[in-house]
């Protein structure tokens, strides 16, 4: 197995710009509709909608999945290792490492989504040996191009993702940050 395919850790915590990034658990199955089941997170992202109970262990169930594939890392966003607030998403894509993320409306505009980003990115690249980690992001979601600036990526000369996705079309932007 090479070393862009090799498995995630079967746990993981990263602490970092006030916050600690850390692994999903059934106890918090009760929370995640209140931060998923939302029309922004519907609209923006591909999480299903309506999120109800269902949902999160779904979620969770793939989560689990996806990490012991070695695809993708998904952890709660919190800032004590309690309550989660948001997902943080590290996945591996034929473009390279991207970062996806939501945040319960409840606790938007903390700086929340830029933070978790750039400890997800310092993961990357310091214990996977990323060269570049990526968002892919609509240009007409304000927020998301607003955490994309914060954390530090700049928009690359690359072409639209397009698609379509809950029945609606898509065109996504690649921003990118180098390592360090």
């Amino acid at each position: 197995m090479s070393s862009t395919t090799s498995s995630f850790p079967e746990r993981i915590e990263l602490a970092g710009e006030g916050l600690v990034l850390r692994d999903w658990t059934e106890g918090d199955v009760t929370a995640m509709p209140e931060l998923f089941d939302h029309p922004d997170i519907a609209y923006w992202t591909p999480i299903v909608s309506p999120f109800d109970e269902a949902a999160s262990h779904a979620r969770l169930d793939r989560a689990r999945q996806l990490r012991a594939e070695g695809t993708a890392v998904l952890l709660a966003i919190t800032v004590d290792g309690g309550a989660p607030l948001g997902e943080v998403m590290l996945r591996r894509s034929p473009e390279g490492m991207e970062i996806g993320y939501a945040v319960g409306p409840a606790h938007r505009g903390q700086g929340l989504a830029a933070r978790a980003v750039r400890v997800m990115a310092a993961y990357a690249f310091e214990q996977l040996a990323a060269e570049q980690v990526i968002l892919e992001l609509e240009a007409e979601n304000a927020a998301s191009v607003a955490v994309a600036t914060k954390a530090g990526f700049t928009l690359l000369d690359v072409p639209l993702i397009t698609g379509t996705e809950k029945g609606r079309p898509f065109a996504l932007q690649t921003w990118g940050l180098d390592r360090p």
